[in-house]
């Protein structure tokens, strides 16, 4: 506080503050990243003081040295946007490894009925398998592609759209599929729309959560 009762602010708080505001994303990558900017300026302050600088005047130069906001925000956007394309490939795997437990023949209430031997059925559960198999392998080379693939700028620069897009149209496949396959098969069996009600259950609703991930991926891409 000055001689005239006014609070001086901190310079590196004021700059710590304003990147905590422009930064969105995973909170544990966020939340390092802010660390990793705190020690940083924190030590530069220091040793500006070290060099005979005023606490104020330390801080304002290690700010400085820093840089402006708008020059430093895209590359810690950057990571985090990675961190983010880490979680909905992972969330991706997850959903789609889980399907054949969730779908496995007699194991569940909603699923005591044999495979129907009509050609839209035995086609509609092909494609299926075929959208889920596809998912699986994006899946595994998209956390591949973010973690060792980072050591590649080519990978580093593209990964965070290319895992989002392909998370999207992934959801998308497999809900459009699921949903036309259940369909059918309730008809052709002349059941009840339970089966429907299972693919929304447990399997619309939980890749409606990596489509939402996978749009934070674009924000931060």
């Amino acid at each position: 506080m000055s001689s005239h009762g006014t609070v001086v602010q901190d310079p590196v708080e004021t700059y710590l503050t304003g990147l905590s505001r422009a930064l969105s994303g995973p909170r544990r990558r966020k939340a390092d990243l802010m660390a990793e900017a705190r020690d940083s300026l924190v030590d530069a302050t220091e040793a500006y003081e070290a060099d005979g600088l005023s606490p104020a005047e330390a801080a304002e130069r290690a700010v400085e040295d820093f840089g402006d906001l708008a020059e430093v925000v895209p590359g810690y956007r950057s990571e985090l946007g990675i961190a983010q394309g880490r979680r909905t490939a992972v969330l991706l795997l997850l959903v789609m490894i889980a399907q054949p437990i969730v779908w496995q023949e007699g194991l569940w209430v909603w699923n005591q009925h044999p495979d129907s031997d009509a050609p839209v059925v035995l086609f509609l559960n092909q494609l299926v398998m075929l959208a889920g198999g596809l998912s699986i392998a994006g899946g595994m080379l998209a956390l591949i592609a973010t973690g060792i693939g980072l050591r590649y700028p080519a990978v580093r620069e593209r990964v965070t759209r290319v895992t989002a897009r392909f998370a999207l149209s992934s959801c998308a496949a497999v809900s459009i599929v699921a949903l036309l396959l259940s369909t059918a098969s309730a008809i052709v069996n002349e059941t009840d729309a339970t089966g429907l009600l299972v693919v929304f259950v447990f399997v619309v609703g939980p890749l409606l959560l990596v489509s939402r991930a996978a749009h934070r991926c674009l924000r931060l891409a």
